[in-house]
């Protein structure tokens, strides 16, 4: 889970004339988020006996970055909802280590797909601009996150190198909450733990978001800006019969927007 879409969409209005309500509870929205992370990443990786440090800083990450795409789709009829997160992107980069130089490349593809359900929901009174009624809400979540991750080690002078590809799917668990603190301005975040020695050692990511709410192309939007952490310990063996480990952490500033359909 990568992108708490909650805020678009709340609980509706009641008529107060009728006594029911002025949207449909059963009616499905879709929602799409393009989105933009930029991790800088911290860890390690050992790939056919080799050990190297995956360290890119801020200042880096331009640098290094050579693809990327990002991107979250949801489904939901403000109670039960389902979402797909993606995210992709390669990295290069070298460092020196005993008087060599090491290059080290990453490409990761991360997808995320899960179910949340909305357990508890408290007024804060008045409206949002959406003319939904301002509330905070509570939503636990349960997923599978799968990663590809493609590493490549070259050794300069000596003109060794060796690569691993390899994918592994892990379950998560996790809580998403939101409460909006005005009619426009809204606050998320969202926390998931897995991995739980299924496939990975460990995984945790976790997240908050400053939004703004507004109709763009006619339609309710949320620009959203924040900040991400996505932790994952891996380890298996390679083909040279050593330890491959990937123990990176990413974590950086999120923009983007969520509009509803």
């Amino acid at each position: 889970m990568a992108w708490p879409l909650m805020g678009v969409y709340t609980t509706a209005n009641a008529d107060d004339s009728q006594g029911k309500s002025s949207t449909d509870k059963d009616e499905w929205l879709v929602l799409v988020s393009p989105f933009v992370w930029a991790p800088a990443m911290n860890g390690q990786v050992a790939l056919g006996g080799v050990d190297a440090k995956a360290d890119v800083g801020f200042r880096e990450i331009f640098n290094n970055l050579n693809r990327v795409f990002m991107g979250n789709l949801e489904v939901t009829n403000r109670k039960l909802g389902f979402y797909l997160d993606g995210v992709y992107a390669k990295t290069s980069q070298s460092e020196r280590a005993y008087g060599q130089k090491i290059g080290l490349d990453i490409t990761q593809s991360t997808l995320a797909g899960g179910v949340y359900y909305r357990v508890y929901e408290y007024a804060l009174g008045g409206n949002n601009v959406f003319g939904e009624p301002r509330s905070w809400r509570v939503e636990p979540t349960a997923g599978l996150r799968w990663t590809k991750l493609s590493t490549k080690v070259e050794i300069d002078p000596v003109g060794y190198s060796t690569k691993k590809k390899t994918e592994w799917t892990d379950p998560f668990v996790g809580l998403r909450m939101q409460a909006d603190l005005t009619d426009r301005w809204t606050l998320s975040g969202a926390a998931d733990t897995g991995g739980f020695d299924t496939s990975s050692k460990k995984t945790y990511n976790a997240q908050a978001y400053l939004g703004y709410r507004l109709y763009l192309f006619d339609n309710p939007t949320i620009v959203r800006v924040g900040y991400r952490v996505l932790a994952q310990e891996y380890k298996s063996r390679d083909f040279t019969g050593n330890t491959f480990k990937y123990d990176v952490t990413q974590r950086g500033p999120v923009l983007g927007l969520s509009m509803r359909f």
